[in-house]
Parts: structure tokens; C-alpha cells; sequence
């Protein structure tokens, strides 16, 4: 009696077991459904949804719950491993596998690579402290926006390279940043749901254009006497344009071509002083004429440059794309380092219109502002090509897409300045890229004087003159309360091909003046806008490049809002 007991209780111990069992299977294959569907939602709304889903899809097997935020973080890292290949690859690529058609491709994409693994990484810290300083968010935004800038300049220059290995870069560059693409989308509509939150706490109304917090309708100016008082008393001295420069201090130095400073040429400043510096490093140049390529790379960050004034210290250049070098190559002065500021110098490009694109400025580089400059060439002057950057009362010269690259960026109070073109010609202002509406990326022209040279005023009526046209399909560029001279066709903008982008760009004006500042004739696509004030609140300094977080450090003034 006592064995068939103990036989029953072992028969009902296993037939609980098994219901158990079954009961959790179901339970788990229930909850895996739940999450497969959960995910693929989310998914869905990516600019790559099977590259997001196969991205996430293990964890669904060890029960961990999709939300977006865990999405963002894995598609990041994601990102960040295939940065591995392309560095393989970056560092196999030589004569032999790759031809190069234009000087300095695989120099561009290599450079680019770098700065987009920091990126990938900052972004990273970004977003996993985000709930303690929200403007974390607006940073990784703009990380992630140059990331994408670094890959469309990289596939520029391989467009115009041969080689074995050539297929096999463009491929494994294209699926890497599939993770990147999908991890702003996801960061836009993360910072969106917590935006939402927080405007439902405050009672505020939430802006809709770039959908970022705030409303823009503060205006302030900061003037050189007012630097805040954290400002450490050297750099206040010598922002507000004390030219007392001491050469015995460790992080200023003095260019001069006659041989009384502590170099002859910029370039051997530049290699002097101390990488990934967290002070400012002052680097005052001379009155004089600097013939010389400058590049300021991304470890040597918080460089300022300071002139005797745009009239008498000029750095000039003369690469081009007809004499073989790539757009980004061509640059006079090309800055990679973040915290970059230049103030009382010209930028020059002399190559001349018939050598077509041939940069005198180049910035691809986080918080860098440029006060009181002269940037002038003739195609393709400035190239503001990747994250925040700003410039206030500065002259700028140029024939046909003269201010052009996907950064978020500000001019205020500058003299923008259309030259004669070449015959057959038309000149045209702007040729913004921006790839996708997740970037946050655009040109804000605000308060500046859009002039032409006299030859140009002359021949205006057989020449056509434009404010923009699209680079690429996404193409954001406004003018706000800034004068525009009759020169300017009346339609204003001009296409890049056909009809491509002219539904998807984002041109707007707000309160412009001057002969051809009406806009009754202005072209009628749909991706053109007769702005708001909360249209126009978007794309101020506050709002667009989050200004008041890191110009009050430059002591160079500012507008805040409209």
C-alpha cells in the first residue's frame, strides 16, 4: 500500500510538472509574441526596418521587453560594430585595390570615419544621461545628423575612385550606417515622447517644425563686455580683443611671417600645440599674407584663431576639384577640431571661377563660431558641413553655391556678397544637403544683407541671381528679417534637377526687406514657406544650434530669438 501510494504521488507530481511547463511555454511563446509584435512595430517606422528588427531580435528570446529606448542603445552599438570593418577596410585600401581620381578620398573617408565613431560613442553618453540635462538629447542629435553628413562625403569622393575594393567599402559603409540612419529616427521620436511629457507637466505649447523644447520668443544680445564671469580672466582678456598676447604663456602663441613671433606659418602653430585640449589655445596671427593649406584635425580642439583684422591677416589657397583635389581637399582652411573660433581674418581661396568647386573655408567640427571674418572665393566659398557652427558680422564672396553643407548653422548681421560668374552662369547663394527629415541640419540666414558686387549689379538683368537650390532632397535653408537686394530673381529659389526635392525640401522667409524681398512671385512649391514667428522661433540661435549653451563662452555676440 505504501509503494502504490508513493506511485500515484509521483504520476500526479509529474502531470503538475508538465502542465506547469506547458502553462509557461505558452506564456513565454504568448510573451515573445507580444514583444516580436511590439518590436516590429517600432521597426516599422525606421528608415531600415529589417535591418532594425534583426538588429534587436535575439533579445526577444530572453524575454527582454522592446521599448524604444533599448532599441536606440542596441542600434547604436550596432553601428558602432560595423565601424570595425570599415576601419579594416579604411586601413587595407592602397593603389592597389582602390584608385583614387581625385586627391584625398580615401584621406576624406578615413578622417570621417574617426570623427564618426567619437560621434557614435558621445552619443551614446548622450542618450544614457539624458534624463538628468535634456539638451543631451539635442546633442546626439546633432552627432548623429554628421555621422550621416561624414558618410554621404565619404560615397562623394568613392564615386570618383576605381578599384577591387571599391564595391566592398560602399556596401559595408551603406548596411553600417543603416544603424545609424534608424538610430536618429528612433532619437527623434525618443526626444519626442519625452518632449510631450514634459510639455504636458509645464502646460506648454510644443513647437512642431524640428519638434525641439522651447518656444524661441526670448531675444537677447550679448556684447564683448559682458563675458560671463566663469570665464576665466585670460580668455576674457583676449576674446574682448586685447592684443597683449603673452608669448611666455603655455597656451598662446604668435604667428608672424617676418619671423617675431613663435612661428612662421600657421600650420607650424597648429602642430605645435597640445592635442584634445580642454583650455582654449589662442594662436594670434600677424598682419600678413599666409599662402598655405591649414587643416586643424579633430584632436586638436578649443583652437582660436585671432587676426589683426579680415583687412590685413589673410590666409589664402588655391586647390580645386579642376586641379584634382576633392570638395572637402580643396579647403584653404579646413577644421575638424571641435570648439574651433576665429575672429579678424580672411579666409581666400584665389583658385578663380573657371577652376569650379574650390572651398576657402571648411568646417566640419562641433561649437565653432566665426566673428568678423572675410570667407571669399568663388564656387563653393564655405563649406559648413557637419554639426553646430555660427557666424556673426562676417563678409562672405561667392558665384554659385557658395554657402553650402549640411551643418546646423547660424549667420547673423554678415554681408553676403554674389561675384560675377562665368558666362552662362547664374549665381545662387545656398546648396543645403540635408539627406533625411530626421537631420537635424539647415542654414539660417538672419538679420544679414544679401548684396552683389557691382559688375554683378550691372549684368543682373541678363543674369540670373537665386537664394538657394537643393543639394539633396531634404534641403532646409531660411532668411529671416535679413535685406535682399533687387538683384535676386523674383522667384527667389532655383531647382537642382527637374522637380527633385521640391516637395520634400523646407525653404522658408520671415519679415525680410528690401526690392526683392516680396514674396508674390516666389516659386509655388510645396516645400516653400512664408514663415510664422513660431516657424521663424525655430531657427534661431537658442532653438537651432542651442547657442546659449556654449556662445556666451566666445564673448562674440549674438541674437537669441527673433
Amino acid at each position: 500500500m505504501g509503494s502504490s501510494f508513493i506511485t500515484t504521488k509521483f504520476f500526479l507530481l509529474l502531470i503538475c510538472s508538465a502542465s506547469f511547463i506547458t502553462i509557461s511555454a505558452l506564456n513565454s511563446s504568448t510573451l515573445n509574441t507580444t514583444h516580436i509584435s511590439s518590436l516590429k512595430s517600432l521597426c516599422k517606422s525606421t528608415p531600415y526596418p529589417e535591418s532594425c528588427f534583426n538588429t534587436y531580435k535575439l533579445s526577444i528570446s530572453i524575454n527582454i521587453s522592446p521599448n524604444i529606448l533599448n532599441i536606440l542603445l542596441q542600434s547604436l552599438q550596432a553601428a558602432l560594430s560595423g565601424t570595425g570593418q570599415l576601419t579594416t577596410l579604411f586601413s587595407s585600401a592602397g593603389r592597389s585595390n582602390l584608385v583614387e581620381k581625385q586627391k584625398g578620398i580615401v584621406q576624406d573617408c578615413k578622417e570621417l570615419h574617426q570623427i564618426t565613431i567619437s560621434s557614435l560613442k558621445k552619443s551614446v553618453s548622450r542618450i544614457n544621461t539624458a534624463s538628468a540635462n535634456s539638451k543631451h538629447l539635442a546633442d546626439a542629435k546633432a552627432f548623429l545628423s554628421a555621422a550621416l553628413t561624414n558618410k554621404a562625403t565619404c560615397l562623394e569622393g568613392l564615386d570618383f575612385s576605381t578599384g577591387s575594393l571599391k564595391s566592398t567599402l560602399i556596401n559595408t559603409l551603406s548596411s553600417t550606417y543603416e544603424h545609424v540612419s534608424n538610430s536618429l529616427s528612433m532619437l527623434s521620436k525618443y526626444s519626442l515622447k519625452k518632449q510631450s511629457s514634459l510639455f504636458q507637466k509645464q502646460g506648454k505649447k510644443q513647437s512642431t517644425l524640428f519638434k525641439q523644447q522651447g518656444n524661441g520668443n526670448t531675444r537677447r544680445r550679448l556684447l564683448s563686455a559682458s563675458e560671463p564671469k566663469w570665464l576665466p580672466r585670460k580668455d576674457r582678456r583676449i576674446m574682448q580683443g586685447a592684443n597683449d598676447y603673452n608669448q611666455d604663456d603655455d597656451l598662446t602663441f604668435t604667428v608672424a611671417a617676418d619671423g617675431s613671433g613663435n612661428f612662421n606659418t600657421i600650420s607650424e602653430a597648429i602642430d605645435f600645440v597640445p592635442n584634445n585640449s580642454y583650455d582654449r589655445i589662442f594662436i594670434y596671427i600677424k598682419e600678413g599674407v599666409y599662402q598655405e593649406n591649414v587643416e586643424i584635425p579633430s584632436w586638436k580642439t578649443n583652437i582660436v584663431l585671432l587676426g589683426d583684422g579680415s583687412d590685413v591677416t589673410v590666409i589664402t589657397g588655391n586647390r580645386s576639384v579642376v586641379d584634382g583635389w576633392t570638395t572637402f581637399r580643396s579647403a584653404t582652411v579646413a577644421v575638424s577640431g571641435e570648439g574651433f573660433l576665429a575672429r579678424d581674418i580672411t579666409f581666400e581661396n584665389s583658385a578663380g571661377p573657371e577652376k569650379h568647386q574650390a572651398v576657402a573655408l571648411r568646417i566640419n567640427a562641433d561649437l565653432a563660431a566665426v566673428y568678423r571674418c572675410t570667407i571669399t572665393g568663388y564656387q563653393d566659398t564655405l563649406y559648413a558641413h557637419s554639426f553646430r557652427q555660427f557666424y556673426r558680422e562676417c563678409d562672405i564672396y561667392g558665384t554659385v553655391d557658395y554657402i553650402f553643407g549640411n551643418a546646423a548653422v547660424v549667420f547673423q548681421g554678415c554681408n553676403i556678397v554674389s561675384r560675377l560668374p562665368m558666362p552662362g552662369q547664374f549665381t545662387v547663394i545656398t546648396a543645403q544637403s540635408r539627406d533625411s527629415p530626421e537631420e537635424y541640419t539647415g542654414i539660417s540666414i538672419q538679420n544679414c544683407s544679401i548684396l552683389a558686387t557691382e559688375d554683378l549689379y550691372s549684368n543682373s538683368s541678363t543674369i540670373s541671381s537665386y537664394l538657394g537650390r537643393p543639394w539633396r532632397d531634404y534641403s532646409c535653408t531660411v532668411y529671416l528679417e535679413s535685406y535682399i537686394d533687387d538683384f535676386i530673381n523674383p522667384e527667389g529659389w532655383k531647382e537642382w534637377s527637374g522637380n527633385q526635392s521640391l516637395d520634400t525640401l523646407y525653404y522658408g522667409e520671415y519679415a525680410n526687406s528690401g526690392p526683392a524681398s516680396e514674396t508674390d512671385k516666389r516659386v509655388t512649391w510645396s516645400g516653400y514657406h512664408i514663415m510664422d514667428y513660431y516657424d521663424a522661433s525655430n531657427f534661431t540661435v537658442s532653438e537651432f544650434i542651442t547657442g546659449e549653451e556654449w556662445l556666451d563662452s566666445t564673448s562674440f555676440p549674438y541674437d537669441n530669438g527673433v
